[in-house]
């Protein structure tokens, strides 16, 4: 099961798409329109002109407070000076804690947990065996909840797996009729961000793809490369 988390922030611009959303920006300024506000605020002006030029005050009620569009505008800016974005690094970026969801927030997170396999010890995306009258997709539901448990919340994508991996066992354990296994990859996106109550037992950790190089051998993590897309 390849169970992702998705980016929470788009990632920075290159130089080109800042140059062309600059330039997209002062296109869509040179042909739009007044808004409400924009028109307010240019009537206002011409009042208060024409008042300057008259001298005359007559055309509010005494006693009667005034909201001009600028008083909003410096209320607006007031608030924005407030505003504080919240940072794109966080302390897990800065530590380097890849057991955390709290990192790498423009980029996919793939769940890897370390399994034994025969008297090896790999990391691995969550797999289970396949049991008689499971259909693939349960089976890798049931993956999923083997290792997550079952209150947190994902979508599985279809009923077709994106990828397999065949293998063969070690000669000293092959038989006859069982010479090798296959392992089918079925995708999900996690919709859970808080994993508190998730039920992992097993060493885990959140990497992306260019961080899978670091724990995957090299025929398993190129069936994983050929399914994976980080946009």
């Amino acid at each position: 099961m390849c169970l992702l988390r998705l980016p929470r922030i788009t990632q920075p611009l290159e130089k080109e798409e800042e140059d062309m959303m600059a330039l997209m920006e002062q296109i869509e300024l040179e042909k739009s329109h007044y808004s409400d506000h924009e028109i307010r605020k240019l009537e206002e002006e011409e009042q208060l002109r024409r008042r300057k030029e008259s001298m005359c005050d007559d055309d509010e009620a005494p006693g009667k407070t005034v909201i001009m569009a600028q008083d909003l505008e410096d209320k607006w800016e007031q608030k924005l000076l407030q505003f504080e974005a919240a940072p794109r690094i966080t302390d897990a970026d800065k530590n380097n804690i890849r057991t955390s969801l709290d990192r790498r927030l423009d980029s996919n997170l793939m769940l890897l947990v370390k399994q034994k396999i025969g008297n090896q010890e790999l990391w691995l995306l969550p797999q289970v065996e396949w049991q008689p009258g499971e259909t693939l997709r349960s089976t890798a539901e049931r993956a999923m909840a083997t290792f997550l448990g079952d209150r947190i919340q994902a979508k599985i994508l279809g009923n077709a797996p994106y990828g397999i991996y065949k293998y063969k066992f070690p000669r000293a354990i092959r038989t006859e009729g069982n010479v090798g296994a296959k392992v089918f990859f079925f995708k999900a996106f996690l919709q859970s961000s808080d994993l508190s109550q998730a039920e992992l037992k097993e060493d885990y950790l959140w990497v992306t793809k260019d961080e899978l190089g670091d724990y995957l051998k090299a025929e398993y993590l190129k069936k994983v490369n050929r399914f994976l897309l980080d946009l």
